[in-house]
């Protein structure tokens, strides 16, 4: 009987401990779940929707103007305006899109005797910056930048913002010092008519004037229509004889050829029925 008592006993024993362990957790469980539920809800996470620095991506427009042009009998007109402030009617072919290349000016500049260019990177400022840093600023609007890989004999880069355009100066095998930095950075003065740039100078900074030439090639200013792999025209203001076509123009690897018009010429490149085209089709009238 004892032996049967004791077994009983252990048995009740241990349903009370269970019983207990539960009454416990749920003591302990019912403050918590009314503390909980007291609480204000937790605020959703916020998102951050700034990109992360490190990944930006450098949007850049290409650099050119697209003029509007007036079409008629299958040719359009736009007006244009040279670096210099000359105005003219430019009536080509519809089929050549002049307005749809968009057009980039052009100027040879002077500086104490030795010739530089100011020329619009096509794709804008990411060309010149290639998310790099700038090495110093000479002026609000005038940047240095270091030299460019695969740039050969060319060397660190000044960039100009003239409102929309963004001009680049490379440095020509030799370089400017610093006291020539200076003053390119306070004589080249640019200004917005139209859309279009006009750029001008100082004695000491004195922009190229049209039939002006360095080793045969025109230095003046200019207007260059598309650009990157796509078809290309130049109109240069000046009917001087030149041993060869601007740089911009040439060395592309595809027919390239010019004539000169109305006192401008016209050099083309690209497409062979695009070159013939813009070479027989295009006339400026100068205002």
């Amino acid at each position: 009987m004892a032996d049967q008592f004791d077994v009983i006993e252990a048995g009740e024993r241990g349903r009370r401990r269970w019983v207990g362990f539960v009454v416990v957790l749920a003591l302990l469980v019912v403050p918590v779940v009314s503390l909980l539920a007291s609480r204000d809800p937790m605020p959703e996470p916020v998102r951050e929707t700034a990109p992360i620095r490190s990944l930006k991506r450098v949007e850049s427009a290409p650099n050119v103007l697209h003029p509007p042009a007036r079409e008629r009998d299958g040719r359009e007109t736009i007006e244009v305006v040279f670096p210099h402030g000359v105005r003219a009617e430019v009536r080509y072919p519809a089929r050549l899109g002049l307005d749809r290349l968009g057009v980039r000016p052009f100027q040879g500049v002077w500086v104490d005797g030795d010739y530089q260019e100011l020329v619009a990177p096509y794709n804008g400022e990411a060309e010149v910056t290639r998310g790099a840093e700038p090495i110093r600023s000479f002026a609000p609007h005038v940047t240095l930048w270091p030299r460019q890989a695969g740039s050969g004999a060319y060397g660190q880069v000044l960039l100009f913002r003239f409102g929309r355009w963004r001009m680049a100066m490379y440095d020509r095998p030799g370089g400017l010092d610093y006291a020539q930095r200076v003053a390119v950075a306070g004589d080249v003065r640019g200004e917005v008519n139209g859309g279009y740039l006009t750029l001008s100078g100082t004695d000491r900074v004195r922009m190229a004037e049209p039939g002006e030439r360095v080793r045969g090639e025109p230095v003046g200013p200019q207007l260059w229509f598309g650009g990157g792999i796509s078809d290309m025209v130049v109109l240069i203001p000046s009917c001087a004889e030149v041993d060869r076509l601007p740089r911009g123009v040439r060395g592309r690897g595809r027919p390239v050829s010019s004539v000169c018009r109305g006192g401008v010429r016209i050099a083309a490149a690209g497409d062979p029925g695009f070159v013939k085209a813009a070479l027989d089709g295009i006339r400026i009238t100068l205002k």
